[in-house]
């Protein structure tokens, strides 16, 4: 004891002058607390109730002598008394139970009012005979049943059970010890134990603590200890255990015997038991005086200590603990507010004291959150970084985590911090950034075993962002940590982004796209088919035939719920040829689809144009060069030319059967557009084709005459325009391969004069790319472009943007091929313009016009 901490968790109340007012004039000899009153009994048989503060509130005379004992009912206001009436004859005995209604008052002439007494029992009867009452309890069962224990000074304990009020009652009795020696085996406390359907009754003498089973007829005695203790030393506590109080410590018992024992050395006067803390009134010997303690027992620490007079009487009320005097003088002692405790021991840094005070009073988690989180400041000032990482751990849920992560940024405790987010993350209040942050952990600390664990958790539970953990591991190069993360989630496109992106794994995406249904398969497909297309052609295209074709064939009708191949034209952007074999493949298969005319016109683009080059594919692609879908030029070996006529001729003729063949005799429109079809012919110089639609159109006169005029006027047209295209397409590669040199190379500034003013060039002067050099005071605030070249770039960039906003004026577009006499001039213009393009990078289906769409 000399070792535990002393606080002031207590308080004096009524600055400590509390008194028992002077309407209890007799001794006190007995008291009870309950229903916020106290109710006290005097030897001169009076009771007395009083309010909080010890206020009297009214008294009555409840027995002719001596009230021995006194108990107030929680359940029903019910006053039961112990004491000494008027004696009627010898053989009965003067003392007797009284039972009050507190609710129901009898006047008698005057304004006090005085309860109703329901029922007086006397106590002694010939079957139980009288002996000295030592200790008096009272469990209340149902109500309205009662099970009243009385301990006698000769070791017996009489017990009444039932409707005391309708003395509706039973009567039994428990012997404890038989001896000769009464100071011996007096009943000096007793304690209920109900636990469930368990029901037993505690029963202390000085000598000896025994336990009764009150379910058995008759009730089996247990003998737990061969130790006792003396009347006022007796309590049970909130977990039904008996305590006694013995000289040198506290003993604490179950129904199994003896548990734990606490060394408080002195005399125990009173003992008691108030909200998880250990009440003693102790005896000094040797000074003489009276030490009131209130003992923590779980945090071992003493919460309140003080010297007291001669106690009389202790009990618990108006949630203060309650010690009365001999003198009559009392305290009112009350618990301080969680708040004032805890600042207390911040005070003196007892962090470890204020977490366990808070545990142990059951605070709500905010506020035990609260203390650790002081706490944990406290050590990591102390730079005990690993034990403050434990305090702020517990915190999780209730403190802000940047709180902590801003503390534990630093590189040397990036341990503590993993080991935070880790904690985060199992309780699943992560956000991104925290899985973020957790991740980049990992890598940086190339702790390959955490992150499978965390990445390949066995419970299958998935506790972060999925699409977090997968850049982070992408852009780490953990990339099959990011793929197992793609593929366990269903991210498809993430997976095959990694796949196809990082790992160049084209085979194996192939394979993992043949693997999902026919919606998510076409979903990537789109997704990344010109990455496919490029690096595996063939097989590509195979997986296309599968999602456009399956169950159709030759002879059954094509199903309507199937893709269409013109919704995947856009993966082929660069690769004409595949997209040549893929439609031909399709249609070869294919004899109904609902998009026939579309695919044609795709075909008569393919097979008429003289480089398998045609503007809705491409307008930066020439012989000598293609472009991916990142706008890098790619080599292309030259062919030879005899190949290319040869192959152009081989197209040419598919081109002329697909012309015939896609018109049936039966059928008065072709499958194909024919307007689109003239055109094409038109452009590529193919006179079968162009003759074979006019006939088929009846158009003899203008086939024989006016047009092969037109033709020839128009293909001086279009070779100008080519060799205007060719002009261009050879600036453009310059500029490229100028631009190419400015990024990779050193550029020398050699100008001697300012462009703006030829003064000689001196310091501080500006150089631009274009090799301009300027004095700074000649540009003023205009420093990012050149004075000399801004205009023109100005002039090029608002005809760019007027082409690009024409181009999503569709509306405008067939309204002057409407108006227009030569419809065909204004789809020349536009097709000069660059107007009616497929060339946007993004896929088809955006605001460029379509070829297929030229004339409605």
């Amino acid at each position: 004891m000399y070792q535990w901490r002393k606080f002031e968790f207590f308080e004096e109340k009524y600055a400590g002058k509390c008194l028992v007012p002077d309407e209890v004039a007799g001794k006190i000899e007995c008291c009870s607390s309950g229903r916020g009153k106290i109710a006290v009994g005097c030897e001169d048989g009076t009771v007395s109730l009083l309010d909080r503060g010890f206020k009297f509130s009214y008294g009555f005379q409840a027995h002719t002598s001596s009230v021995l004992f006194i108990q107030q009912l929680k359940q029903r206001n019910f006053l039961l008394t112990v004491g000494e009436d008027e004696q009627i004859s010898p053989q009965l005995s003067s003392v007797c139970l009284k039972v009050f209604d507190l609710d129901k008052t009898q006047p008698e002439g005057t304004s006090t009012p005085i309860p109703d007494c329901i029922q007086i029992l006397r106590i002694f009867t010939n079957q139980f005979p009288e002996a000295k009452i030592t200790s008096f309890l009272v469990l209340e069962e149902a109500p309205p049943i009662l099970l009243i224990a009385i301990g006698l000074d000769n070791g017996c304990i009489y017990c009444i059970q039932g409707d005391i009020a309708r003395e509706r009652i039973k009567r039994f009795m428990l012997q404890v010890e038989k001896s000769q020696d009464k100071s011996q085996c007096g009943i000096t406390g007793m304690g209920f134990r109900v636990d469930g359907k368990a029901f037993h009754l505690f029963a202390v003498t000085p000598t000896s603590v025994s336990l009764f089973n009150l379910q058995t007829q008759p009730a089996a005695r247990q003998t737990l200890d061969h130790i006792g203790s003396n009347v006022n030393s007796v309590a049970m506590n909130d977990r039904l255990e008996l305590i006694i109080g013995r000289p040198e410590a506290v003993y604490f018992y179950e129904v199994d015997g003896r548990g734990p024992c606490w060394a408080f050395e002195g005399e125990k006067k009173f003992l008691g038991w108030f909200r998880g803390y250990l009440l003693c009134v102790i005896s000094d010997q040797r000074s003489g005086s009276n030490t009131f303690n209130i003992y923590d027992l779980k945090n071992r620490l003493i919460a309140h200590s003080i010297v007291t007079k001669e106690v009389s009487h202790m009990l618990c009320e108006w949630g203060s603990i309650l010690l009365i005097m001999n003198d009559k003088s009392a305290l009112c002692i009350g618990e301080k507010d969680m708040e004032s405790k805890l600042d207390m021991l911040f005070k003196k840094n007892l962090y470890t004291v204020a977490i366990n005070l808070v545990q142990s009073q059951q605070a709500d988690a905010a506020a035990t959150a609260e203390v650790l989180r002081k706490y944990g400041d406290h050590l990591y000032m102390k730079q005990d970084f690993d034990e403050a990482m434990s305090q702020y751990i517990h915190t999780i849920g209730h403190l802000e985590p940047s709180y902590v992560i801003q503390k534990f940024l630093d590189a040397q405790r990036i341990y503590n911090l993993t080991n935070y987010l880790e904690k985060l993350h199992e309780k699943g209040l992560a956000s991104k950034d925290h899985t973020t942050l957790l991740l980049n952990c990992y890598t940086k600390l190339k702790d390959v075993d955490k992150l499978n664990v965390f990445i390949r958790s066995e419970d299958g539970e998935i506790k972060f962002d999925v699409e977090t953990a997968i850049r982070v591991c992408r852009a780490a190069n953990y990339h099959e940590h990011a793929m197992f993360v793609a593929k366990r989630s269903g991210r498809h496109e993430w997976y095959l982004k990694i796949l196809l992106e990082d790992l160049g794994r084209y085979d194996e995406a192939l394979q993992y796209i043949s693997s999902l249904d026919q919606s998510q398969s076409g979903v990537t497909v789109k997704e990344y088919g010109k990455i496919l297309i490029e690096h595996k052609p063939m097989e590509t295209i195979e997986i296309l035939m599968g999602l456009c074709t399956e169950g159709a064939s030759n002879e059954t009708s094509y199903s309507y719920m199937l893709p269409s191949p013109v919704d995947f034209l856009n993966i082929f952007v660069h690769y004409p040829r595949s997209l040549m074999n893929f439609l031909e493949k399709y249609i070869t298969k294919v004899k109904d689809s609902p998009a026939q005319v579309e695919i044609h016109n795709t075909l008569l683009e393919l097979y008429l144009s003289s480089d398998l080059n045609f503007p809705s594919m491409s307008l930066e692609n020439d012989t000598t060069t293609t472009s991916n879908g990142n706008g890098k030029l790619l080599e292309s070996p030259k062919e030879d030319t005899k190949n290319m006529e040869n192959d152009h001729e081989e197209r040419l003729q598919k081109g002329l059967l697909l012309l015939k063949t896609a018109w049936p005799l039966d059928q008065e429109q072709p499958l194909y557009d024919v307007d689109l079809a003239i055109i094409l012919c038109e452009m590529n110089s193919f006179k079968e084709g162009l003759l074979y639609l006019y006939e088929k159109l009846k158009l003899y006169k203008e086939g024989k005459n006016v047009q092969k005029k037109k033709l020839e006027h128009e293909s001086k047209l279009i070779e100008e325009d080519r060799r205007m295209i060719d002009k261009y397409q050879e600036e453009t590669l310059t500029m490229r391969k100028e631009i190419q040199d400015l990024r990779t190379n050193a550029r020398i500034f050699q100008l001697s004069k300012c462009s703006a003013c030829t003064f000689t060039l001196d310091l501080p002067a500006v150089h631009f790319m274009c090799m301009h050099s300027f004095h700074q005071r000649c540009l003023g605030d205009n420093e990012k472009e050149c004075p000399e070249c801004a205009p023109e770039y100005r002039s090029v960039v608002e005809m760019k943007r007027n082409l690009e906003q024409n181009s999503k004026n569709q509306d405008q577009f067939f309204k002057q091929v409407k108006n227009s006499k030569d419809g065909f001039s204004v789809i020349a213009e536009y097709f000069g313009k660059g107007i009616i393009s497929k060339t946007s990078k993004k896929e088809s289906g955006g605001g460029s016009f379509n070829s297929n769409a030229l004339v409605g």
